[in-house]
This record gives structure tokens, C-alpha cells and sequence, in this order.
């Protein structure tokens, strides 16, 4: 699924009008039905609305949604703001259509507002502003906007809560922003959707489809994009009948300091689980019993060093490698890092303390081979990046750009993981959930990816999958054990349900 910036999303709905054909009144129309028959699902006749519009598209969506309303036996009435005597076209007619239904469905507000109460019982649907401003909202509008945040009402925004950009709102005034309980957005998704730090103006979020041009969507490039089931399942290998281990490709982990063998085992088990044929575990020597014991199908390889990472294997054996989780950041680690960086010609993925080395050592980024794939959570990439992101949006774009810069792959972990490629796109995770924010889980993800490299997978199949694999995991393991209790083991012991799902 694509998601177009606003400036696309405008070329989408003119398209739409020129080649379906579709008048544009016709297209805000069928948008309103869809609108309704959510809203009606949700809320019974009892519940009284109060609908706040702009002198937009979008307060013609909110106008239309009102006249639906009131035709279903709902109380209903619409607050459109006039103040410039302004109104697009098609709110224009659908004021008038209103206006027909009597005096008590619309009040005009031209100059001075006297606000409707707003009650507990009350809902209000938000169609002051759509996905085209560029700017915080400020004087009157910001002030009706504070007046629906500070009420008990809860709120449905049509498209995007007012007063949020589309895509950056760096310099948005916060406060004069919708709280939106619901937001039912139509099309598509729109980029600041995928931000977490946007969730508290978004509230739940649907997408209504509301009959766009599947022609100009599918021909039209985006920059962003959101992972589906069928992109994953086209990519999958099929397994010969034929294979045997060593068809199967053979992964090496170099994980886990003494004290944080757990990291090295939970990437281990998600390795094996996916797929590769062998695995071997570099790992200190102290560590060499419990690894032996909790993951019995894996080749130990135990360090020189009894505490921590500081002796090279010889990578030449093996088709990928994955190294960071549990790593420790002591000195004869990074010296051994970044030798094996510098030497191994093969897959690799750089997570947790691996990441964390290198941010200590700056110099050495410069240095770093093309290709690898980086799976930073939000602390992480600021301390890899050097500095500290300003929201998600402004982490978002640095990361593209250091994907770029690097020619490397980096998943960005989140509720929306976001995989940066190195053509400047963005592919953002359509599965996971917030129980999934439990130690371990990182080095779950380490251990699929490396699988999948050792397969044979490319850097950008292996990272698409093994994000969308991880997450499904998740989801298997939250809907079957809850979210709160579920931990980074739950997500291999359900990575088998979720590979049949896709094969």
C-alpha cells in the first residue's frame, strides 16, 4: 500500500474526477456514505452529534456526513465557519443541501462563534481541516480547537484530526491540534499516520476506501510504502525437496557477554526457527554450558576471551552473519568488531551493542562495507547518527538518509517499523504490536534476519520478510497469550505459524 504525499493525494482525487468520470460533488458524496455507514456502525440514534466544518472539502465532507445523519433519524447539527465568506464549491452546495433540511441543522458562523455545549453523551465530528494545510492553526481556529480538546466528547476526525500536517509537523503548535479518539481516513493511510509520536491526535485509525483511481495509484511512484501480506508471500522461497543442511545455509551469531547469554540464545532459537540449515554461536567461553544446553541443535564456538567477543572466527565458513545482541561494549569487543567488519566479505546484520560500538567510534562508520543490514530501536540510531532526533518524523528522514549515505539497510524498530533502502525509500511494517516491546525481542529479530540472509535471500528481501515475519509472531502470540505477558521467547515459539502462514 502505497502512501502519496499531500500534493499526490490531490492529483489522486483530480484524476479520479477526470477519468472515472466522477463529479468532484459526486466523489464528496460517495465519501460521505462511507463516512456515515462507519459512524451509524458505532453510535445508535440516541447519540447526538455535533459536527464542526471548514470552509474546505473537508467541511464538505463534515456537511454531507451531517445531511446523512439527520436523514437516519439522528440528531444532528453543523457548525460552518465562514469567517472569509470563502467556501469551496462543493461545500458551498452541500451548505445549501443542508439548508434545506431547516434552520436547526446548520448554523453559519460568519463572525461571532457561541459555542454548542459539548457533553460526555455528546459526539463530535471534526471537519474543520483535511490534508492540506501547511501551517499551525492560530487565532480563532485554534481556539474552537482547544474548546472540542478540553470537552468529555469523544471526537471523530474525518481524514486527519485538524491542524495536522500531513507529513512533518516539526514546527506544528501542538495544542491547537484535534484529539481525535477515532480518525476514519480516506484512501489511504498518510505518512504522519505512521508516526508514534502522532498517535495521541490520531486515535484509532480506519481507512475507508472510498473508490480513488487504482489506475493512478498503481502507476504513480511513492516514497513511502506499507508492507503487505502478498508482497511478503511473493518473495518467499520454496524449499526443495531436495535440501539438506548444507543447501540451507549456514548463519554464524557472535553474541552474548558473559551475563547476557539470554540475548544470544533468543537469536539463536529465532535463527534455527528460521530456516537455516546450521548455525554456529560465538560466543565467551563462560557461556559455553548454557549455550550448549538451551540450544542443542547450534555449533558452539567459544571466544578466547572468557566475558566477551575479542577473537575473530573465520568467517569464510559461513553464507551470513549476525552480531550485536549482548555483545557488551568493552574495548577488545569493538577492536574485534570492527576487524570483522573490515575483513568478512558476507551477509551481515548489526544490531544492539554492535550498533553501540559504533557509535563510540565514529570514524569507523565511514568504513563500513555496503549492504548490511541495521536494526537500531530509536535510542540507538540517535546515538549511531550522532545526534538526537527532534520527533519520529525528523528520525524517520535521517534514517533514509544515512540508509542512503551508507548504502545499507535500516530498520528503524517501532510500532511501524520503517525499513530504509538505499534508493531513499521508505517500507513501513504492516504487522506487531505493543506487546512486543519486551527485552529480547531485538535479538529475536537479529536471528531472522540472519537465517534469512544465510538462505540466500538479498539484504532488502531478507529485511522486508524477517520484519513482517517477526511481527506476525507477535501478533499469533498476542492474540493467543494477551499482550502484557507476552515476552521475546513467545514470538519464536509462534515464528512456525506465522512461515505456514506465508507458504
Amino acid at each position: 500500500m502505497k502512501i502519496f504525499t499531500s500534493a499526490q493525494i490531490r492529483e489522486l482525487d483530480h484524476y479520479t474526477i477526470e477519468h472515472e468520470p466522477i463529479k468532484s460533488i459526486d466523489l464528496m458524496e460517495r465519501a460521505a456514505e462511507a463516512l456515515t455507514k462507519t459512524i451509524t456502525e458505532l453510535w445508535d440514534t440516541e447519540t447526538p452529534f455535533i459536527v464542526f466544518a471548514g470552509p474546505g472539502n473537508n467541511g464538505g465532507d463534515a456537511l454531507a456526513v451531517t445531511r446523512k445523519l439527520i436523514n437516519k433519524g439522528y440528531s444532528a447539527k453543523a457548525y460552518l465557519f465562514n469567517v472569509k465568506g470563502t467556501l469551496s464549491p462543493d461545500c458551498n452546495i452541500n451548505k445549501e443541501r443542508l439548508r434545506e433540511m431547516g434552520n436547526e441543522a446548520l448554523v453559519e458562523i460568519t463572525r461571532e462563534f457561541e459555542p454548542p455545549t459539548l457533553t460526555r453523551e455528546t459526539v463530535v465530528i471534526d471537519g474543520l481541516f483535511g490534508s492540506g494545510i501547511n501551517k499551525p492553526l492560530g487565532g480563532g481556529f485554534a481556539a474552537v480547537v482547544n474548546y472540542i480538546n478540553q470537552s468529555e466528547s469523544k471526537v471523530v476526525s474525518i481524514d486527519i484530526p485538524s491542524g495536522l500536517m500531513t507529513e512533518d509537523n516539526s514546527f506544528n503548535v501542538q495544542q491547537n491540534i484535534i484529539r481525535a479518539d477515532l480518525t476514519l481516513t480516506l484512501g489511504m493511510k498518510k505518512l504522519c499516520m505512521m508516526m508514534a509520536d502522532n498517535k495521541k491526535f490520531i486515535g484509532k485509525l480506519e481507512v475507508l476506501d472510498i473508490g480513488l483511481s487504482k489506475e493512478f495509484i498503481d502507476k504513480t511512484e511513492a516514497q513511502c510504502s506499507i508492507l503487505e501480506e502478498h508482497t511478503v508471500r511473493s518473495m518467499m522461497k520454496e524449499r526443495s525437496d531436495y535440501a539438506h543442511k548444507g543447501s540451507m545455509g549456514h548463519a554464524l551469531l557472535i553474541a552474548g557477554s558473559y551475563g547476557m547469554a539470554g540475548a544470544a540464545i533468543l537469536a539463536s532459537k529465532a535463527c534455527l526457527r528460521s530456516g537455516a540449515g546450521k548455525l554456529t554461536i560465538h560466543t565467551p567461553s563462560k557461556n559455553n554450558d548454557i549455550m550448549q544446553i538451551s540450544v542443542p541443535e547450534a555449533i558452539m564456538q567459544p571466544d578466547s576471551n572468557e566475558e566477551n567477543f575479542s577473537s575473530l572466527p573465520d568467517t569464510n565458513l559461513y553464507d551470513a552473519i549476525g552480531v550485536g545482541p549482548g555483545l557488551g561494549t568493552s574495548d577488545s569487543s569493538a577492536i574485534a568488531l570492527v576487524s570483522l567488519i573490515r575483513s568478512a566479505k558476507k551477509s551481515m546484520v548489526i544490531d544492539a551493542d554492535a550498533l553501540n560500538i559504533l557509535a563510540t567510534h565514529r570514524t569507523w562508520i565511514q568504513q563500513l562495507p555496503e549492504g548490511l543490514i541495521y536494526t537500531p530501536h530509536p535510542k540507538e540510531f540517535d546515538k549511531f547518527y550522532g545526534s538526537e532526533a527532534a520527533n519520529d518524523y525528523d528520525r524517520l528522514m535521517k534514517a533514509r538518509d544515512m540508509a542512503q549515505r551508507l548504502q545499507g539497510y535500516i530498520i528503524l524498530k517501532g510500532h511501524h517499523s520503517a525499513l530504509c533502502i538505499p534508493n531513499g525509500q521508505i517500507i513501513f511494517n504492516s504487522t506487531g504490536n505493543a506487546g512486543m516491546a519486551t527485552a529480547g525481542s531485538g535479538d529475536v529479530l537479529t536471528g531472522i534476519l540472519t537465517a534469512l540472509l544465510a538462505r540466500g535471500y538479498t539484504p532488502k528481501e531478507a529485511s522486508m520478510i524477517g520484519m513482517y515475519l517477526h511481527g506476525l509472531a507477535g501478533d499469533y502470540a498476542a492474540r493467543d497469550l494477551g499482550m502484557e505477558s507476552l515476552i521475546a521467547s513467545d514470538i519464536i515459539q509462534y515464528l512456525p505459524k506465522a512461515f505456514k502462514k506465508l507458504s
